[in-house]
């Protein structure tokens, strides 16, 4: 299990930018490979993605984190045991030093991170899902999907980020995610028909072509779910990313809708999402407030916290004392998990079970730039979290996620656990 030799290289995502990928080989001749994402719509509280500034690439290269997993990283783990991931991590956050990574880069750290835990497991001839999560890994995610990409992954047509779904009365993850493929397939339908160019937003979902209002993304997708044949909140419900800290003005401390030209208090933006939660058949709404917004994070949890899911990305960006902040103010009762908000396999954990441990709900998360790493899923079925967030149905980088949940529901048998609708039990009162 000691490690013989990290190697490190700059490839690229879903968006044509750069990124850290890392092999990690282990004297028994086992190769670990971690590729690193990248994010559009980031948090200010996120750890740091290192990148070079300059002409290459647009400024977007890699090339110094490449070299400090090389130079500085590379000679401190050689002949390390692969299985201590824990002391890896911390000997990594220990030698850049800074409060955010910000030194070394969370991309490299990241990368390495990623690659040991796969060399292990690969070592052990394991699935990642167990070496990480033991015995008692067993829930498979219910899978929350997008169908409409605004925001930042559609060059901003929209104000809203993402219009999802989620499946509710299906018995396995494979019977969900069929069922979300349908609505999908009939949405497209309702794009041709309505004369909208069916093109794809960043996480392939449908671009939101001729949308004159935000809630226009609502009606489409209600009459998608019911086109493909399922009833809207019973079958199937309704998830929206707002991701309103890129609409939110902290001069006016107002929200501006920049498609209907309209402004909102904290207030009245909260007295708008909860009317979109009165008429359609909403279930989760992400970071409906900004991540500057604490207040606001408290008044939509008032209003609509014992009905709906309301997840924090922004405000907590997988950083437990972020979390802690929300959960002594009764702020929202999700957590949002990227592993590169935070920067290392162990710390995405601890977020994990600290999140489950305050009684707040975990949704995994992949990222607006994707590669065809599949360590999330694999994360979020060893920590049993219960939720996964990839991406849409469309675009390899999102399908590669999906279809190795697929296989490993398949491989779990009966022995997997798929909560379906029964995930929100905790939340309702």
């Amino acid at each position: 299990m000691k490690i013989t030799d990290v190697k490190a290289r700059q490839v690229f995502d879903s968006r044509a930018n750069a990124t850290v990928e890392v092999d990690v080989t282990l004297e028994d001749g086992t190769v670990g490979r971690g590729t690193v994402p990248s994010g559009a719509s980031t948090g200010i509280y996120e750890v740091l993605e290192l990148r070079d500034g300059g002409k290459e690439l647009g400024g977007k290269s890699v090339r110094k984190a490449i070299g400090n997993v090389l130079d500085e990283i590379r000679p401190r783990i050689i002949g390390l045991d692969a299985e201590d991931q824990r002391g890896i991590d911390n000997l990594m956050i220990e030698l850049d030093g800074t409060e955010n990574k910000s030194r070394l880069g969370a991309n490299a750290i990241l990368g390495v991170s990623m690659a040991v835990a796969h060399a292990a497991s690969a070592s052990r001839k394991m699935p990642l899902f167990r070496y990480l999560g033991g015995a008692n890994a067993h829930v498979v995610p219910v899978p929350m999907i997008q169908i409409i990409g605004g925001g930042a992954h559609a060059l901003h047509s929209i104000d809203v980020q993402d219009f999802l779904v989620i499946p509710l009365s299906f018995k396995t993850f494979w019977e969900g995610f069929e069922a979300v493929v349908n609505v999908y397939n009939a949405t497209k339908k309702l794009f041709i028909e309505t004369g909208r160019p069916v093109a794809i937003a960043d996480e392939g979902g449908f671009w939101p072509s001729a949308f004159k209002k935000n809630e226009d993304g609502l009606e489409l997708l209600t009459e998608g779910i019911r086109r493909a044949g399922y009833e809207p909140g019973v079958d199937l419900g309704i998830a929206l990313d707002i991701a309103s800290s890129e609409f939110y003005d902290k001069d006016k401390k107002k929200y501006i809708f920049h498609l209907e030209n309209e402004e909102y208090t904290t207030a009245e933006f909260v007295d708008l999402l909860s009317s979109w939660v009165d008429k359609y058949p909403i279930v989760s709404i992400e970071d409906g407030t900004s991540e500057l917004d604490w207040d606001g994070a408290k008044l939509i949890t008032e209003k609509l916290g014992g009905r709906i899911q309301l997840i924090g990305d922004d405000l907590f960006t997988t950083n437990i004392s972020r979390i802690r902040s929300g959960v002594k103010s009764g702020a929202l009762n999700a957590v949002l998990i990227k592993m590169n908000q935070i920067g290392t396999i162990t710390e995405t954990i601890d977020a994990i079970e600290f999140t489950k441990n305050s009684g707040y709900l975990p949704v995994i998360s992949a990222r607006s730039g994707e590669t065809e790493d599949s360590t999330i899923v694999h994360l979020s079925i060893a920590t049993n979290a219960g939720q996964l967030k990839v991406g849409s149905v469309a675009r390899t980088e999102r399908a590669v996620k999906w279809n190795e949940t697929i296989r490993m529901e398949e491989l779990l048998g009966k022995n997997g656990y798929y909560p379906g609708a029964s995930i929100f039990d905790s939340i309702k009162k």
